[in-house]
């Protein structure tokens, strides 16, 4: 089978988060900007944004015969890691799941989150702009996941370095919705 070229996708992704339960854009708004009065931009990233989705599969075996004869699916993983580039105090309250931001004109602080409600974490969706394959006649095309319910789950570290930059590093988990709205959904614009 030949090589097709324009399958071939390379190039950065935009992130974007709401509150969990946002409004969406439609399919057919792939190529466009997310409401910005919805969904907050997280700035820039380094090292690249990672979609991981791991499964677990119950493995099926009998005695009479070597092969295995089947396999269940018994759970699903998904995952979205990246290093924000840009530490501010928004980007800190995202990646631990809440706070309070307090500005004034002179500064501004951020208070983590460890009243009672910290027990009920609250989820957030995400928003990855990214590209697809294109057209076959090399036009740039977009892809778009959204995650629908998503907590940051990994450790925060960060540094101060005078060679090299600091970030908030961050892990993303998706979780179950309802039986009628699935945890993700990928769109690739075609025209």
């Amino acid at each position: 089978m030949p090589v097709t070229t324009t399958n071939l996708i390379a190039g950065p992704a935009l992130l974007y988060t709401a509150a969990f339960g946002a409004a969406e854009p439609t399919d057919a708004q792939i190529n466009t900007t997310p409401v910005a009065s919805t969904w907050t931009d997280a700035g820039g990233t380094q090292d690249g944004v990672e979609i991981t989705i791991s499964r677990e599969f119950l493995e099926m075996d009998v005695d009479q015969i070597v092969d295995m004869p089947g396999r269940r699916l018994t759970k699903r993983d998904t995952q979205v890691k990246t290093n924000m580039a840009e530490p501010t105090l928004a980007n800190l309250s995202v990646v631990l799941n809440g706070g309070t931001i307090t500005a004034s004109a002179a500064f501004q602080t951020y208070d983590p989150d460890d009243t009672v409600a910290a027990t009920q974490p609250p989820y957030k969706a995400l928003l990855l702009d990214g590209y697809a394959p294109q057209t076959s006649a090399a036009a740039t095309m977009r892809r778009r996941l959204v995650c629908r319910k998503v907590l940051s789950i990994e450790d925060v570290e960060t540094s101060y370095k005078k060679d090299d930059m600091t970030l908030f590093p961050v892990t993303f988990a998706s979780h179950y919705v309802s039986a009628s709205i699935k945890p993700f959904r990928i769109i690739d614009q075609l025209t």
